[in-house]
């Protein structure tokens, strides 16, 4: 066997080498963005069961702010409708109104003094408050999954790669930029 022919099934090994370690590599990222999926689909779920336990609990008070106990609970709706379509774009406007709504709510909360002391409440504020962090935690993760997931399917030449094999880019988990901005307390009181 001449050097030409030993470089040549060097080269192809290589190649073949290459193509199993990069497959083998989106197939992880792919999973990895599955995983970090699953996890903000678990806190978004447990707060989705969580809401009307608060709405309930507000109602019983707060017989004059019905407008946002609705909102709460459209939002709500909103959520998990976007979920079921697994809409992402969606998803992060229905979680911008959810926030917006439970911030409204808990704002109205310090003019209800039994509310404010009640223990089934104060127990869901903090419960629904722990997951509200948990889900912009896991949102931070998911995010970092599909950079590193897009890169790695985007560039050349794992690209070719993941062309061949239908590897796809996913979509961002953002939210409005209404929630990136400073919150108006007027308007949270007015």
């Amino acid at each position: 066997m001449g050097i030409v022919a030993i470089l040549v099934v060097a080269l192809i090994i290589g190649l073949v080498i290459y193509g199993i370690v990069s497959f083998n590599r989106l197939v992880s990222l792919r999973h990895n963005l599955k995983a970090a999926w699953s996890n903000i689909d678990v806190l978004l779920k447990q707060r989705h069961d969580e809401l009307p336990k608060l709405v309930t609990t507000c109602r019983q008070f707060m017989k004059y702010e019905q407008e946002t106990l609705e909102k709460v609970t459209l939002a709500r709706s909103r959520v998990s409708d976007a979920m079921q379509n697994g809409n992402l774009v969606e998803l992060g406007a229905a979680e911008t109104m959810m926030s917006q709504s439970l911030g409204r709510l808990f704002a109205l909360t310090e003019s209800y003094p039994d509310l404010k002391t009640n223990e089934s409440f104060m127990r869901l504020q903090s419960r629904i408050s722990s997951l509200e962090n948990a889900i912009a935690d896991r949102r931070e993760f998911y995010n970092d999954s599909v950079n590193a997931n897009n890169i790695t399917v985007d560039a050349f030449p794992t690209n070719l790669i993941a062309k061949w094999f239908a590897f796809k880019t996913a979509p961002l988990f953002q939210v409005a930029e209404s929630e990136l901005a400073d919150v108006n307390l007027d308007q949270l009181f007015a």
